[in-house]
């Protein structure tokens, strides 16, 4: 009689169990777990058409987790490919469109002009990948793309690309970073 009452016990402790796992499936996924790995500090260097620098960049969550925002410096000693050397900055702000269910991507650069990107990257994919969509103070026949590929729990690998109108994408600049400090 014991082991019956155990066994309908353990039956029914069981089968209450199933809607929870079902929900937990229904549940759709965080749409900001993509970018959760971008937080906090980061140090490296970059290399393209503009010559070779030293980047620094932050990635934190602002207005309550609502928004995470990115600021970026990249310094370019004079060198051959960038006589005058320059320091380069530009701010960023990715947001989560609801109706579209994608992450968008705004960088607003030293220079004046504004790229929006959104996420063409399936959600889960290897690469992280936003593709522009309109420029602000650009010609808006021209494409741009920004690939993240992480290569570790703390290393990215941050790919830029153009295409000029009718061209294909081409690569403008690479730059590896490693995390220095996680986001606090």
């Amino acid at each position: 009689m014991k082991l019956l009452r155990l066994l309908v016990l353990s039956l029914a402790c069981v089968l209450a169990a199933l809607p929870l796992c079902g929900q937990a499936q229904d549940r759709p996924a965080d749409p900001w777990r993509p970018i959760q790995r971008l937080l906090g500090d980061w140090v490296g260097t970059t290399e393209g058409q503009a010559g070779t620098a030293s980047v620094s960049r932050r990635y934190a969550q602002v207005l309550r987790g609502r928004f995470v925002h990115e600021t970026n410096m990249s310094t370019y000693p004079p060198q051959e490919r960038n006589k005058a050397g320059e320091v380069h900055e530009h701010t960023g702000m990715f947001s989560h469109d609801k109706a579209r269910k994608v992450l968008v991507l705004r960088h607003f650069h030293i220079e004046g002009f504004v790229n929006t990107y959104r996420q063409v990257s399936e959600p889960g994919a290897a690469l992280l990948v936003f593709e522009s969509e309109v420029f602000e103070n650009f010609n808006n026949a021209w494409k741009a793309r920004e690939t993240y590929e992480f290569t570790g729990d703390d290393e990215f690998v941050e790919t830029f690309e153009l295409a000029p109108p009718g061209k294909p994408f081409q690569v403008y600049s690479r730059t590896q970073l490693k995390r220095m400090r996680p986001a606090q």
